[in-house]
């Protein structure tokens, strides 16, 4: 098969505006360098499953995003995250759900790409992660600590906790949704997509997130979907498959991301999403004030930080945009 430039696109959460110029350039220091190091990798030639489980890692490690090392905490005060990976070439997906003590709930997600069981919940999680030796980690920052503190103190008002774990940088808001997720075409013209998220914070205890299911995270040969925002709003929607299939059955990607988001925005829904076709166009939605996201496009970084508010779709590098 003949090489193709690869491409790149992943979030960092959805929600409300960044506080100025002092946010938007302290989430691009968070971002970029992401971007840069997968996008090196790509063109050194490793498999965009491979990319995307890197890029998931980097951004659950960073404490500023809800996920892995930072992740918010539910309303009995623990951390349960979960994530999934799924590839488009063999059409596979796999996740876990609400696991606790594991620094990158990707690697669990990717260990089980190959098994008979490919979905596993908390116990069964937390099995996978002793057989494989992965060292019990504990991802609490003293920010989403005191954020779970004050708000126990306050009998739990907000519905959930703020997408970015440093409380200057968004508008005090309960409209902030943290996820991250990572979407990649690789040089073979192959795609993946990935998912993962602490939840939603101070959430009823065994409250499933949509970034465990195809619904928040899902792909093909033709195209993938990473999202992010109110879960129970993207799993109503079906977000991701939904783009998915209007993609695989014929529409561009510009074309899908539209006719979704219209149909989200008739139904009130509040999330953001990130996409890639295999043509190497380059898509993302919201219905959200702001969508914490970055791309390469084979030429350059962008982004969607600084986006008026209103403005819905974005594409890039493509022949429809």
């Amino acid at each position: 098969m003949e090489k193709v430039q690869p491409k790149l696109i992943i979030h960092g959460g959805a929600g409300s505006s960044l506080k100025g110029k002092g946010g938007v350039e302290a989430v691009r220091r968070s971002l970029y360098p992401i971007i840069e190091e997968i996008y090196s990798l790509l063109e050194s030639g490793i498999s965009a499953k491979e990319a995307v489980v890197r890029g998931c890692q980097m951004l659950e490690d960073n404490p500023r995003f809800n996920a892995g090392t930072g992740s918010v905490l539910q309303s009995d005060g623990q951390i349960r995250m979960s994530a999934s990976l799924m590839d488009g070439a063999s059409q596979s997906f796999s996740g876990v759900i609400n696991v606790s003590r594991v620094k990158n709930p990707i690697d669990l997600a990717i260990a089980l790409q190959s098994s008979p069981d490919r979905v596993l919940s908390d116990y069964g999680a937390a099995e996978l992660a002793r057989e494989l030796q992965i060292p019990s980690y504990n991802g609490l920052t003293e920010l989403r600590l005191q954020e779970w503190i004050q708000e126990r103190q306050d009998n739990f008002k907000r519905t959930m906790a703020g997408v970015v774990a440093e409380s200057e940088l968004v508008e005090t808001s309960n409209a902030r949704r943290g996820t991250i997720g990572v979407v990649v075409l690789d040089t073979q013209r192959r795609l993946s997509v990935g998912t993962s998220t602490g939840g939603k914070g101070f959430e009823r205890i065994g409250r499933v997130s949509d970034s465990a299911m195809p619904a928040g995270n899902y792909a093909t040969q033709y195209a993938a979907v990473s999202c992010t925002g109110i879960g129970e709003d993207i799993i109503d929607e079906c977000l991701a498959p939904r783009i998915v299939v209007r993609v695989t059955d014929g529409m561009s990607l510009k074309e899908a991301m539209q006719r979704t988001f219209a149909e989200a925005h008739e139904h009130k829904r509040d999330f953001g999403a990130i996409a890639l076709d295999a043509s190497g166009a380059i898509a993302w939605g919201k219905t959200s004030q702001a969508l914490l996201a970055a791309y390469h496009n084979g030429e350059k970084i962008g982004d969607t930080l600084e986006v008026p508010v209103g403005t819905e779709i974005g594409c890039v590098f493509s022949p429809e945009c």
